[in-house]
């Protein structure tokens, strides 16, 4: 089978270091994890922010460092996740930012093929205050950069401080003046931006933008050897009632062709009923077209699509776990042979590990 933009079967691609930290699907009596617990906590302006305890088998962190999500610029122009240790500190906002800055702190950390973003040389200071608002302060260095990175700039500054328990809302300042809109090439930025407005906008299908509202799914970036999964928001109708069935089928529909990016997920994939939710679990009956094996009689769903269901389906309000059931029945194979029965959780960090 051929690979192509709306469908490519990878299940058995072994998940590389590139991929979610312990993503393994794992049954048991506990809800299955793909990323390890939190356990540290640490405080930065008087924000709430988590460091994940290694689990079984997972590789222990470095003393003295803490997991923290960078969304740098891989070599599509895409802004993606990306989980790397930094220092441990008390003022892990303002560290995160500088480690977005082009030949600054992350240059030697950098990933195969990815950049940093802001302008070289850039400055800043942050304050979070108590109703999670992130004020971010930037020197007149932040204004070099070209017009056609402003968005990805934006993105990249609202998705790396907003993973802090704490920051809700992020607002700019120059030299401490306000900032309604960037600097270059005037892309408003409103009274403050949120992850509301999404990532890597895709409204290439959209006549009418008033009528749509946003979803985000996550396809695959990167090669076979190096996979990574990448946030793509789409425009859906406001019409739509159900945003979880919105989710599933932007998935199967896949990434657009010209966009670099994959979909481990057949195209005759179905619904068979509405998606039921339960203290945080969003239930899904598929049909047998979910599996990307019937070898040798496993049912397997394969790692990468079950990881971009979790991904995709706990960015909706109040979706905490996905469970997945074909024709009715519960429980299915992963990539290593696994019965999986219970519901998988999001992971703490994205795109953890190193190339």
């Amino acid at each position: 089978m051929s690979i192509n933009k709306k469908w490519t079967i990878v299940s058995a691609v072994v998940v590389s270091s590139a991929l979610l930290t312990g993503c393994g699907l794992f049954g048991g009596d506990e809800k299955a994890q793909i990323d390890p617990p939190q356990s540290v906590t640490y405080t930065d302006d008087g924000e709430t922010v988590t460091e994940e305890a290694a689990g079984a088998g997972e590789e222990v962190a470095e003393v003295g460092s803490l997991q923290t999500e960078l969304y740098l610029v891989d070599k599509n122009g895409y802004v993606v996740p990306q989980t790397l240790q930094l220092p441990k500190t008390n003022s892990v906002a303002t560290q995160a930012l500088e480690h977005l800055v082009q030949n600054g702190p992350v240059t030697d950390l950098l990933p195969n093929d990815f950049k940093a973003v802001l302008p070289e040389g850039t400055k800043m200071s942050v304050n979070v205050n108590e109703d999670g608002v992130a004020t971010v302060d930037f020197s007149k260095e932040f204004q070099n950069y070209q017009p056609e990175d402003e968005m990805k700039i934006l993105d990249s500054i609202t998705w790396t401080l907003t993973q802090f328990d704490t920051i809700d809302e992020v607002k700019l300042t120059l030299n401490g003046n306000e900032l309604t809109e960037m600097p270059v090439n005037g892309t408003p930025i409103g009274e403050s931006l949120t992850r509301a407005s999404g990532i890597n906008l895709d409204a290439s299908d959209v006549i009418d933008m008033t009528n749509t509202k946003p979803v985000t799914v996550y396809y695959l970036g990167g090669t076979e050897d190096h996979y990574y999964y990448v946030p793509v928001t789409k425009r859906i109708s406001n019409d739509t009632d159900d945003n979880v069935v919105a989710v599933v089928n932007e998935l199967v529909d896949g990434p657009n062709y010209g966009s670099n990016l994959l979909m481990d997920m057949n195209s005759d994939v179905q619904l068979l009923d509405e998606p039921k939710m339960e203290n945080g679990t969003v239930t899904l009956n598929f049909n047998e077209a979910i599996y990307s094996s019937f070898e040798d009689e496993e049912k397997i769903i394969s790692q990468h699509l079950m990881n971009a269901l979790v991904l995709s389906l706990t960015e909706q309000k109040g979706v905490e776990s996905v469970a997945i059931t074909v024709n009715g029945e519960a429980g299915f194979l992963n990539e290593n042979g696994e019965t999986i029965t219970e519901p998988v959780t999001r992971p703490e960090k994205v795109n953890t590990g190193s190339f």
